[in-house]
């Protein structure tokens, strides 16, 4: 990561690319009049010349030519302007500038206030993240100096959010590592090795469970959706416990690092990004280590079980019951409805800890693309809570949907030889039947919320905003959002 400083909003350094926001007009954002100065008030003219439109995503580069001390204005696009900048414009409009930004070394943030430096700050580091790791000859971001130009560099409300906003880009590119990674070299074993070393550097409370733990514990799901890989599962479960907890919070996220489908096998355009299956467990895995960083005033309690769903003679089949932990027996009609029956052996262990809330995360089902598009997040359980955390997901610039879990569905995973089925005969509304399923798992009276983030975790097309290609480490701010607002009471 860069160092971040906030400097004062006259000071442009010589070896900076000068970012300024654009509005529709073309119109120039907040803080760009030192930049305007610095060109002798030809800024406009110059933005009217190359046509910016303000748009979200637009970017435009103005070559300086020795006309000002810097080398380069980067124009960003923020759209229409409604008075004060709002965070996630911000976040957005810095993001597609530093995207831009490859080779820059330096980047000088020339756009809005005090307010809006942590947005500033989190836009930058989460637009200039790169994956380079496999690449023959790695190259990580150049980007070594991050400056914020704001009225007052001192502002304590200023540098408490810039701080903030480096831990979240700090987990969002945590999740992002761990979703880009490779089955071959991320497995079960490995992530669990990876979890617990972020844990253990983070002061944490850490526990591996690996399979023979699990037998003797009776995780019967997750050893059975586990059985056909030559990876066994792990089940790993990290413990934040601050000095005075105003609340405590459990949290689960599904930890797939590859799935084949198993015997219900995926159709091959379906594979490649299933590395990304996985993404739920480091979302969480990044939010308790962001919420140890920040010191929050909460317990928070991990629970990520880990399996490769895979095909061999030993995996498990459609009509295989498993006894899950806690006792209950579940039939297994589709063997690529996987996620919910790790999560359901999870859910019950997180359950013992008598949390006063749950929250689970899970790339879990198509059914959620299908509603919802790759870049909202369904939100499913307590109305209350779910509300609630929609909300705090939204501010921290998610973009979450309330769904509901209608009673009737429970109907459609009745078994005629266990206790439960993991998925009907009937496939409609799928992304509401796993929350039910899921619902089933949760202790009485906790409320809870499920998030499916089958298609905002993974992006396969075009980068955006400060969106790479690729994983995107989704959730992880939702997630950390959600423990500050218990925080906060």
């Amino acid at each position: 990561m860069p160092t971040v400083s906030l400097v004062s909003a006259a000071s442009l350094d010589k070896d900076a690319a000068v970012v300024i926001g654009v509005h529709p007009g073309p119109e120039p954002a907040a803080g760009s009049a030192p930049v305007d100065e610095a060109l002798g008030g030809r800024l406009l003219a110059a933005l009217g010349a190359l046509g910016a439109t303000g748009k979200p995503d637009e970017v435009l580069k103005i070559a300086t030519l020795g006309q000002a001390p810097f080398p380069v204005v980067v124009a960003t696009g923020l759209g229409p302007n409604g008075g004060a900048l709002g965070s996630e414009q911000v976040r957005r409009g810095i993001g597609a500038a530093l995207r831009s930004l490859p080779d820059a070394t330096h980047a000088h943030i020339a756009m809005g206030d005090a307010s809006t430096a942590g947005a500033a700050v989190e836009g930058a580091l989460l637009g200039a993240y790169t994956y380079t790791r496999y690449k023959s000859q790695p190259k990580s971001s150049a980007l070594r100096r991050l400056t914020v130009g704001v009225t007052d560099p001192r502002d304590r409300d200023a540098r408490a959010a810039t701080r903030r906003a480096q831990i979240v880009a700090d987990a969002v590119t945590l999740t992002r590592d761990l979703v880009n990674g490779p089955p071959n070299d991320l497995y079960p074993e490995v992530l669990a090795e990876r979890a617990a070393e972020a844990g253990q550097a983070a002061g944490l409370e850490v526990e591996v469970l690996n399979e023979k733990t699990l037998r003797r514990q009776g995780y019967g799901g997750i050893l059975g959706v586990g059985a056909g890989s030559a990876r066994p599962p792990r089940l790993v479960r990290l413990r934040y416990l601050p000095p005075r907890p105003r609340a405590r919070i459990a949290l689960i996220g599904k930890g797939i690092t590859f799935d084949s489908g198993g015997l219900n096998l995926k159709p091959g355009s379906g594979l490649p990004h299933m590395k990304s299956d996985m993404g739920g467990a480091a979302a969480v895995l990044a939010a308790i280590v962001a919420a140890a960083r920040l010191r929050l005033p909460v317990e928070v309690v991990a629970t990520l079980p880990m399996a490769e769903n895979m095909i061999s003679g030993s995996a498990y089949r459609p009509s295989d019951v498993l006894t899950l932990r806690g006792g209950k027996t579940l039939e297994i009609t589709d063997t690529d409805a996987e996620g919910r029956v790790i999560l359901a052996d999870a859910m019950v262990r997180a359950g013992e800890d008598d949390p006063d809330y749950l929250l689970e995360i899970s790339t879990l089902t198509g059914g959620q693309v299908v509603a919802l598009g790759n870049r909202v997040i369904g939100a499913m359980g307590d109305p209350d809570f779910r509300d609630r955390v929609v909300a705090a997901g939204d501010a921290a610039g998610e973009t979450l949907w309330a769904m509901p879990l209608p009673d009737h569905l429970r109907a459609g995973l009745d078994s005629q030889v266990a206790d439960i089925a993991n998925l009907p005969d009937d496939r409609w509304a799928s992304m509401l039947v796993a929350g039910r399923f899921l619902a089933e798992f949760v202790p009485d009276g906790v409320p809870w919320v499920h998030l499916d983030i089958a298609g905002p975790s993974w992006n396969g097309a075009a980068p955006h905003g400060y969106t790479p290609k690729g994983g995107t480490g989704a959730g992880a701010r939702t997630l950390i959002a959600a423990v500050e607002m218990l925080a906060s009471g």
